[in-house]
């Protein structure tokens, strides 16, 4: 299947049509200023992705502190760090 381009207002960019249609009626520049430049623009992304890693990794630390309170793990890690110490003497 090929695509013909019809082209849009903007710099390069392009919307495939699909073969035997009509182009797509391309809108009056002046009826959407900037839209193109609006929606193509990224700007925050980045900081939505540092506010997402930041939960995830306060989710991740609020596990370990319940997993390192309970009796069960605390006494395996001071076993292992009681068998690692005696090594070295």
């Amino acid at each position: 299947m090929s695509h013909t381009p019809c082209t849009l207002p903007g710099p390069g960019i392009t919307a495939p049509a699909a073969e035997g249609d009509a182009p797509a009626p391309v809108p009056d520049a002046g009826a959407l200023p900037g839209a193109v430049e609006r929606l193509s623009d990224d700007t925050g992304a980045t900081t939505a992705e540092y506010a997402i890693t930041t939960l995830a990794a306060c989710g991740f630390a609020a596990v370990l502190v319940v997993l390192l309170k309970s009796g069960e793990v605390r006494d395996l890690l001071m076993g292992i760090i009681t068998a690692a110490l005696s090594l070295g003497s």
